[in-house]
């Protein structure tokens, strides 16, 4: 009983995220680690902070992959499978909606007014993260200096995951230099697996499980990925792709719910299946493999070094991120004063849900677009 209790509250609450987790991966790890860490203490911050750290270096989409790694901690592989699904399904299933939608009318519904408070009020939620992670990575000046250093990086452009290999190598050398007794574990090698339905949804879902195993970083990458894939081999225009990328956008859950509109088109509702499972799938694997490797990495010394110098980093990235999102967001006095709103509520109402703070953003930016 112990056990179906567990996985129940999995499950509700991985639902309750995938409906309301706008914003991108920042913004979903943000809602995550109020949830889990701090409202629910399934694991410390610390441990929320390594498994964030080693996400980052594996492909697939972050956020989703940070759902298997926290169901994993409640409740076992089953805790996995289930915050994995419960969080995608949402998504899914609106993005289905939309494709057929999209499929019979040619054109994307009108959702920006009801999206428009949600942005800056995920700014409020990813600085209140920020805030309570960077503590907790931020453990000497050394790691200070090497998250100024990444931060400053990202916003020059350069590439997360070159970021982020470059800081954890330089936290390594950093150890070796003062420690001469050192260790390393080996990583697991990648699994693949296949299902087979027909030989067009079998082509799908081929396709997107190979970009599932190849896409590091944050989901956005996905465009350049399937421009290769499917618009230069004419399986899709590039203005179906554009808007693809764009239901990604303004759909809760995981960005990679683009996947599932581009199935719909090429092949109806067992390409949408089957271009969910494809890029999915191999999250599933990869988490299953590198969970039960964090909690060694952090007992050995030399690649705990490595960890705290790319927790430090991610931390960093995550407020880049958050940057840029204002850069973007914040463009006229409405916005400002959602974010603004926002903000005091995080930090102010500390026990507050970050659903309230989405709900609370969507229905203020939607009555302040109709001034």
């Amino acid at each position: 009983m112990e056990t179906k209790s567990k996985l129940k509250e999995v499950a509700v609450l991985f639902f309750k995220l995938g409906s309301i987790a706008f914003g991108g991966p920042a913004a979903h790890i943000a809602m995550m680690e109020d949830e889990v860490v701090k409202k629910r203490d399934w694991m410390t911050h610390q441990h929320f902070l390594d498994l964030v750290g080693a996400t980052n270096l594996i492909p697939g989409p972050n956020s989703t992959e940070m759902t298997m790694h926290c169901g994993h901690e409640r409740a076992g592989w089953k805790g996995l499978i289930i915050a994995g699904v419960c969080f995608v399904f949402p998504a899914v299933v609106i993005t289905m909606i939309f494709a057929w939608l999209y499929q019979q009318y040619g054109q994307l519904p009108k959702v920006e007014p009801f999206i428009y408070g949600i942005k800056p009020a995920v700014i409020a939620i990813i600085l209140g993260a920020v805030y309570r992670l960077g503590k907790k990575a931020l453990k000497n000046v050394k790691l200070g200096i090497l998250g100024a250093l990444t931060f400053i990086a990202c916003l020059l452009g350069v590439h997360e995951i070159l970021v982020l290999f470059a800081c954890g190598f330089l936290g390594w050398g950093w150890h070796f230099m003062h420690n001469s007794k050192n260790s390393l574990n080996s990583f697991a090698p990648l699994l693949l697996l296949q299902l087979s339905v027909s030989v067009s949804t079998l082509k799908t879902l081929w396709t997107f499980f190979k970009v599932g195993m190849l896409l590091y970083g944050s989901g956005y990458i996905l465009f350049a990925y399937l421009d290769a894939e499917l618009v230069s081999t004419g399986l899709l225009t590039r203005q179906e792709l554009i808007d693809a990328i764009a239901i990604g956008q303004f759909t809760p859950g995981p960005v990679l719910s683009t996947a599932t509109f581009i199935g719909w088109q090429l092949n109806g509702f067992w390409g949408a299946i089957a271009a969910t499972v494809g890029i999915f799938l191999p999250s599933f694997i990869f988490v299953a493999i590198l969970n039960p490797l964090v909690p060694k990495m952090r007992k050995s010394k030399a690649i705990a070094a490595f960890l705290d110098t790319v927790n430090i980093a991610a931390v960093a990235i995550i407020i880049a991120v958050c940057v840029e999102m204002a850069e973007d967001t914040l463009t006229d006095w409405r916005t400002v004063l959602i974010a603004v709103l926002s903000i005091i509520a995080v930090f102010a109402f500390k026990k507050m849900n970050s659903a309230f703070i989405v709900i609370n953003g969507a229905l203020i930016g939607y009555l302040l677009t109709l001034i």
